[in-house]
């Protein structure tokens, strides 16, 4: 179990607010640890702010060392480690919960409804919302009539979320984002690979700013070519489908992985290739000889520690900069922190990667413990560019969101709450100019789509200011009558071919 420094304990508590075994007690003003209940995860020595708690050299014999993850606890018998998932039942480790072989009901919509008739695009909006939506078609699709509902409908909810492929530090978490000097929007949670701008919404649109807004949210959806900037410093060039420019550099590849996946992807290469690989990372940097991987592979520490603060085996987190992968890091130089003789040797080589492999260097150990630069050889270049080779290209990725579950029912039905009932039960399909949307569980029609799926330049905008966007309702007939459809308005689309000439 872990061991606790009584004299450097101030009796925080934080230890015992995080352990999520309910394993760690503050008494007395003093962090006391359950011997029984201990997986030795080392939540409490990294939440502890007065270096009160550390990690034992040698565990207890009876527990056993989970490997489903790299904390690596070491759980006791009758006991779980931290995630839960698994028990200690005399000596092995026994997965918690029974392997689930059926999936939970889903609806699934008839394959006829799959598309629209036609398209919103073009039709126009019936506005106020009390009159019928401007085109209700109906096709017979494998002996079942269909029907269409289309409008393109003003909605002052909507907004694009940007994706770019990039590990360029762009901002942190909240910074506002901004299009000729106004905020339009700010940096939203990474995901993997990528970095997310969230411009527009309600909010942003009713604001002052609103008509710059909603330009450039149509822009983006519609493939333009928009500049933003980040705390009006770091500038963007985000076109759909094409590789962001972010400080006038064009992005080439995206990440394959953070340090650690990289570690995991491609162990057996390093190991053939050099004696040790560091690969920066501003999320995870990852050691290999340390890495669990490492371990698969036969290899043991090499002694290299790398500049970035541990957090679990062969794991490092990065700090968010300017720098290589988006780190603090300036060279691949930096990322070597120190080399422990006691463990090293002259000579070792260390290869210094990028997770695009594109930045790479190698480095010999020299007998005082620092290292120098050499040249590349044959098989550390061919592990930096496979694993360059590996990544994809860089694209920038724009996802219209949108909520058409107020007045814009009223084109479609007479009863609001039943379309919207029919779109969650799977009963009517919504399209965006053609294009599926996913529609987000929960009250109300919000939707998202792949703007770059949608028909070409479908998007536009009325200076309330809102979006305009062409959405799609089909469903069977039947249904469509059941929830009030304006019936008296459908047109069969053979009869609308030939009035447009289409």
């Amino acid at each position: 179990m872990m061991i606790v420094n009584r004299e450097a304990c101030r009796g925080c508590t934080l230890c015992e607010k995080n352990c999520p075994l309910d394993a760690v007690h503050v008494i007395e003003r003093k962090a006391v640890v359950s011997e029984e209940k201990c997986a030795e995860c080392g939540i409490c020595t990294r939440v502890c702010r007065f270096g009160a708690i550390e990690r034992p050299q040698q565990s207890l014999a009876q527990s056993v060392v989970c490997s489903s993850c790299p904390v690596q606890c070491h759980v006791p018998v009758g006991h779980t480690g931290a995630c839960k998932r698994y028990t200690n039942e005399n000596g092995k480790l026994v997965r918690n919960r029974k392997l689930v072989m059926e999936n939970k009901m889903a609806t699934h919509p008839d394959s006829r409804l799959n598309t629209p008739i036609i398209t919103a695009v073009g039709a126009g909006t019936n506005y106020p919302c009390i009159r019928p939506a401007p085109y209700i078609v109906s096709d017979v699709r494998d002996g079942v009539e269909v029907v269409t509902v289309v409008t393109e409908a003003p909605l002052s909810y909507s907004g694009v979320t940007v994706k770019l492929d990039t590990n360029t530090y762009i901002g942190e978490e909240g910074d506002p984002v901004y299009r000729d000097g106004k905020v339009v929007g700010m940096v939203n949670t990474e995901e993997y690979g990528s970095k997310m701008i969230a411009v527009g919404g309600a909010n942003k649109l009713t604001g002052p700013d609103g008509f710059t807004v909603a330009r450039t949210i149509v822009e983006l959806a519609n493939g333009e070519a928009v500049e933003l900037s980040v705390n009006k410093k770091i500038r963007i060039l985000v076109k759909a489908g094409e590789a962001p420019v972010i400080n006038g550099v064009k992005e080439e590849k995206m990440r394959i992985g953070c340090g650690s996946a990289t570690v995991g992807l491609f162990a057996r290469k390093m190991k053939d290739a050099v004696d040790e690989v560091i690969v920066i990372d501003h999320h995870v940097v990852g050691l290999f000889t340390e890495h669990l991987a490492g371990a698969e592979v036969g290899m043991e520490w090499s002694g290299v520690v790398p500049n970035a603060k541990k957090s679990s085996r062969g794991r490092y987190f990065g700090e968010h900069g300017t720098g290589i992968g988006g780190t603090t890091i300036a060279t691949p130089r930096d990322a070597i922190k120190s080399v422990d003789m006691s463990r090293a040797r002259a000579g070792m080589q260390i290869l210094v990667v990028n997770t695009t492999g594109e930045i790479r260097a190698l480095f010999e150990v020299l007998p005082d413990g620092d290292v120098k630069e050499i040249p590349m050889t044959p098989k550390a270049t061919a592990l930096a560019d496979d694993i360059r080779d590996n990544c994809e290209s860089s694209l920038a990725s724009v996802m219209y969101v949108g909520g058409t579950g107020g007045s814009a029912r009223g084109g479609v039905c007479t009863k609001p709450l039943a379309i919207t009932r029919a779109v969650h039960d799977g009963k009517a399909v919504l399209t965006v100019g053609g294009a599926p949307a996913y529609v987000l569980p929960g009250g109300g029609i919000n939707f998202i789509v792949d703007a770059g799926k949608v028909v070409d330049h479908a998007f536009t905008w009325v200076p309330t200011p809102a979006t305009v966007a062409p959405v799609e309702y089909t469903m069977k007939r039947s249904d469509y009558e059941a929830i009030g459809g304006h019936m008296d308005c459908i047109r069969p689309v053979e009869e609308l071919r030939e009035e447009t000439g289409e």
